[in-house]
C-alpha cells in the first residue's frame, strides 16, 4: 500500500507539472510568431503634445525706432528654450537680433524696434515651432 500512495503521489506531480508546463506553450507560441501579446490600454505609447507658441504685440502702430514688446506662452517647450522674433522680409522669414528664453511657467517676453515702415509681419519661433502672425504698422 504504501507503494502504491507514493506512486500515485508521484504520477499527481508529474501530472501537474505537465499541466503547467502544456499552459505555458501557447503563451510561448503567440510570442514566437512575432506579433507577441497586445499591449495594455495603460502601456500604449502616448504622444508627447506638439509644441505652440503665441504672441501678442503690446501696440500695433509704432513710429520707426520706438520700442515695443512682444510677448506669449509656449506650451510642450521646456524651460530656458530659446525662441526669437521673426520678421517677413520680400516674401521670406528673417530671424531678428531680438530673442529670449521662456520661463518656467511657459512664458516669454521681449522688445524690439523695428525701421521698416509700413505693415511688419511678425512671428516667434523655436525651431520648427512658429507662432501665428502679429502685424505691427511703422509710421
Amino acid at each position: 500500500m504504501r507503494n502504491t500512495r507514493r506512486h500515485s503521489l508521484l504520477r499527481t506531480a508529474a501530472v501537474s507539472a505537465l499541466a503547467g508546463s502544456v499552459l505555458l506553450i501557447p503563451a510561448t507560441a503567440a510570442l514566437a510568431d512575432g506579433r507577441g501579446p497586445e499591449p495594455l490600454p495603460a502601456q500604449a505609447a502616448a504622444k508627447p503634445a506638439p509644441a505652440t507658441l503665441t504672441a501678442k504685440a503690446s501696440v500695433s502702430h509704432v513710429r520707426a525706432w520706438q520700442e515695443l514688446r512682444i510677448t506669449g506662452k509656449a506650451t510642450g517647450l521646456k524651460a530656458g528654450s530659446k525662441v526669437t522674433l521673426q520678421q517677413k522680409q520680400r516674401g521670406a522669414w528673417k530671424a531678428l537680433p531680438a530673442s529670449t528664453v521662456v520661463n518656467k511657467s511657459g512664458s516669454y517676453g521681449l522688445r524690439v524696434k523695428l525701421g521698416i515702415k509700413g505693415k511688419n509681419e511678425l512671428r516667434v519661433a523655436a525651431g520648427a515651432t512658429v507662432s501665428p502672425v502679429v502685424t505691427v504698422t511703422v509710421n
